[in-house]
């Protein structure tokens, strides 16, 4: 497949909940029910306890709850065994200690080599993160794989998950607890009382060969396979950049690693219409210049806060941005319309732990719809009307079977583990997107050589196809 075609989305024949459809104040009202059928029976499980009014917030916030019910599709029963083990998970690893002792130095190592918060968001105020999978070479895996070993941290393990896999998940910890909290409180935005719990990814896959590719594959699996799992939802969009001659090869083994609504997200985009594609999501001044648009941040940076968070955000003290390492929000009154900024890990091999106010927000909302349609917001705002065009749904492809037939996708009612139909018509229809399957090389044809580089745009330098 070469990549100077088109962009392609990824065809799945499923149905999708794009922002903010299937989001707390977009729901339906089969989704309503469903919702609160959930929520019933996790609390009478044992797994979830509401908050009350006396200002205890709860063990989860319905944000956090509707991404397992989203990720199942409203059906209760399997969103609750979802939640169910994803609950048992976080116990036996303490993820919540894990993130809050974790060793600065050990956290920050992590940080370098995984998909890094740009400081910014797209055009709905979703958080766009940078993945440039070529660092993710052989000498720093087998260095990074030897550092977790030592991680220090309070937290106890069963030993089940890998300890780089658990460094891992502490930066999902940042997202869910740090960024995700952080872009709902910016108001700035459509929908500005609907919680932001997802995220885009810039996927920079220029520079790895096949060999590195062939090496990571266990690793990402096994990371791919977990995040799914047990933070579901938490992708909206996922940009491939840089795809080589032989990605096909490559897609058929990440395709299998991922849930079909997780690879109905992914576009894979050409070097010509990279710039068209990010800008019809992304704002240009959001854009890393490496990939076409106006921020300077370069893979590795801190993030380049984008001007509303300044504008909100009390600092303590002298302060004026965000440090490194583990933060997370916590209400300061009883109606959650102050959260307070907390840093935690550990220094000194773990002995020291660090407990520091950061910052504060007040939330604020705009308060008709009117007032929202005259703020001023270029970074925010809809793209063109040949923008908007990139993001509608395609139609269906010659030679490609449909993505449901008629029947499965209209006539035929969805019932859910309590007995109740819900209605199809109701939820938004499957979109089908495909990529070119024309002259795919094969594994055996490809030289497995590490050293095998492609260019931005996708070009072969070495190993090409024989």
């Amino acid at each position: 497949m070469s990549t100077a075609g088109p962009a392609h989305r990824v065809q799945s024949a499923v149905v999708e909940y794009g922002y903010p459809q299937g989001h707390l104040g977009h729901l339906t009202a089969d989704e309503e029910a469903a919702f609160t059928n959930f929520k019933a029976l996790c609390a009478e499980k044992g797994y979830y306890k509401p908050g009350d009014s006396e200002g205890d917030p709860g063990t989860h916030d319905d944000a956090t709850l509707l991404r397992f019910l989203r990720a199942r599709r409203f059906v209760v029963g399997d969103a609750f065994t979802q939640f169910e083990d994803t609950e048992n998970w976080r116990k036996a690893n303490q993820l919540d200690q894990l993130y809050e002792t974790i060793d600065l130095e050990h956290y920050e190592e992590t940080r370098r080599l995984y998909p890094q918060w740009t400081g910014r968001r797209d055009r709905r105020g979703i958080p766009v993160y940078v993945f440039e999978v070529m660092h993710l070479n052989s000498k720093t895996m087998a260095a990074y794989e030897k550092s977790a070993v030592k991680t220090h941290t309070k937290a106890q393990t069963d030993g089940k998950t890998s300890p780089k896999l658990l460094r891992l998940f502490a930066l999902y910890e940042n997202l869910i607890r740090f960024v995700m909290p952080l872009c709902t409180a910016l108001t700035d935005r459509d929908h500005p009382r609907t919680p932001i719990t997802q995220s885009n990814n810039i996927v920079d896959i220029s520079g790895v060969g096949l060999k590195q590719f062939w090496n990571l594959r266990g690793h990402m699996q096994d990371a791919s396979t977990l995040a799914t799992a047990h933070y579901p939802e938490t992708l909206d969009r996922i940009f491939i950049i840089g795809a080589p001659a032989f990605f096909p090869t490559v897609w058929n083994w990440i395709k299998k690693w991922f849930d079909p609504i997780t690879t109905s997200k992914i576009f894979i985009l050409s070097s010509h219409d990279m710039k068209e594609t990010l800008e019809a999501f992304i704002d240009p001044a959001n854009i890393p210049k490496k990939y076409g648009g106006q921020l300077e941040f370069v893979f590795g940076d801190m993030p380049k806060l984008d001007p509303a968070i300044k504008d909100v955000v009390k600092w303590q003290g002298d302060r004026d941005n965000f440090p490194g390492g583990p933060l997370y929000w916590c209400e300061k009154d009883k109606e959650g319309k102050e959260i307070q900024l907390m840093a935690a890990g550990s220094t000194e091999d773990g002995t020291v732990l660090r407990h520091e106010e950061i910052c504060t927000i007040t939330k604020t909302f705009p308060e008709t719809a009117q007032e929202m349609s005259e703020k001023q917001n270029g970074h925010l705002s809809p793209p063109e009307k040949g923008e908007q065009d990139l993001t509608a749904a395609a139609t269906g492809t010659d030679g490609i079977p449909a993505a449901a037939s008629e029947s499965q996708t209209q006539d035929e009612p969805e019932r859910d583990n309590v007995g109740e139909a819900v209605d199809l018509s109701t939820k938004p229809m499957p979109e089908t997107f495909v990529s070119s399957s024309e002259g795919l090389p094969t594994l055996k044809n490809l030289k497995l050589d590490e050293d095998s580089k492609t260019s931005p745009n996708g070009d072969v330098k070495s190993g090409e196809a024989k």
